[in-house]
């Protein structure tokens, strides 16, 4: 009787809704963080937003880089939508719920832009290899065709890399209270209120999420230490000026994006407890795509110009 009911609840439990903890506080806290939240996200859609519509409308803009960069900013728009509106629903919510189908869609939408992202930054490096070390050759071999192929190629990989595991994990059983101490649907809880621990799934899951941060990562810092060397050779104010201006906003996109979610899951994500997964995915979720649009603008005249004329200043 008593292995009936079990079986009876695991079945039942399998569509039942997790818990979101979210940011547990009083409610006047509660209140500013969902103000503070919306804010930024609101600045987020404007921000990148502005970037797509200056490069469209700009047909100075009309090349494989800023093309890359208004697709880059296309993904960070859905990247932060894929959880800040759930994020804020839940922070006024009392029961603070999220169901089992819509907990799954967002984890596999979350790290599928986030791999997306991972695979814009290396052909972003790429292209700016290209423009500096090969100048005579870049129009010849980052062609449109080229240029579109690899941002399909980006989407397409991004979106197929976690598809297996992520529906090898909502196959598992979860028991217990099923409240998950985060904002987001993220595999380390998750993986924590399974009934039975699956150390090969876990371990399959750590090695995928970690496979593209590092090898993309050292690919970006390759790309970038032949420019080092490239320009190296050439000892210019005016040439590290250039340097300066077209890799150093690339740059510190890479250092904040790979910086923090290295520190999430280069090592098993079971490792890091609840204050300190909320911290670092709200920053590399929430915080830097908030900033991108302002490092790529600060210190890119051309995109500047292009910012003032579309928004008529």
């Amino acid at each position: 009787m008593n292995i009936f009911i079990f079986n009876t609840y695991n079945r039942s439990s399998d569509t039942a809704a997790f818990i979101l903890l979210g940011f547990p506080c009083s409610r006047d806290i509660q209140i500013l963080l969902f103000i503070l939240f919306f804010i930024i996200y609101i600045l987020t859609l404007i921000g990148n937003g502005s970037i797509i519509c200056a490069v469209h409308w700009d047909k100075r803009l009309h090349n494989p880089t800023y093309i890359l960069l208004a697709n880059f900013s296309f993904l960070e728009i859905w990247y932060v939508t894929s959880t800040v509106p759930n994020m804020l629903v839940n922070i006024l919510s009392k029961t603070k719920t999220i169901s089992f189908s819509g907990c799954f869609l967002q984890f596999y939408f979350f790290f599928s832009f986030g791999t997306t992202e991972c695979f814009f930054l290396a052909i972003m490096a790429f292209d700016r290899y290209l423009a500096i070390c090969r100048p005579l050759h870049y129009p010849t071999i980052m062609t449109g065709h080229l240029c579109t192929y690899l941002v399909v190629s980006c989407w397409v990989v991004g979106f197929l890399w976690y598809l297996i595991p992520i529906i090898l994990i909502s196959q598992l059983s979860f028991c217990g209270s099923r409240v998950i101490y985060h904002f987001l649907c993220d595999p380390g809880p998750l993986l924590a209120l399974t009934c039975t621990r699956a150390p090969l799934l876990e371990f399959s899951w750590t090695l995928l999420a970690s496979l593209p941060l590092v090898i993309l990562f050292l690919y970006i810092m390759g790309m970038y230490a032949l420019v080092l060397r490239a320009v190296l050779r050439v000892p210019s104010g005016a040439r590290w000026r250039k340097v300066l201006s077209t890799c150093g906003s690339h740059l510190t996109v890479v250092s904040l994006f790979y910086g923090s979610v290295m520190v999430m899951y280069v090592k098993p994500t079971l490792g890091h407890d609840a204050v300190t997964q909320k911290t670092v995915t709200l920053f590399y979720s929430v915080v830097t795509p908030f900033l991108n649009p302002f490092i790529y603008s600060l210190r890119n005249n051309e995109m500047k110009a292009a910012l003032r004329k579309f928004l008529g200043m």
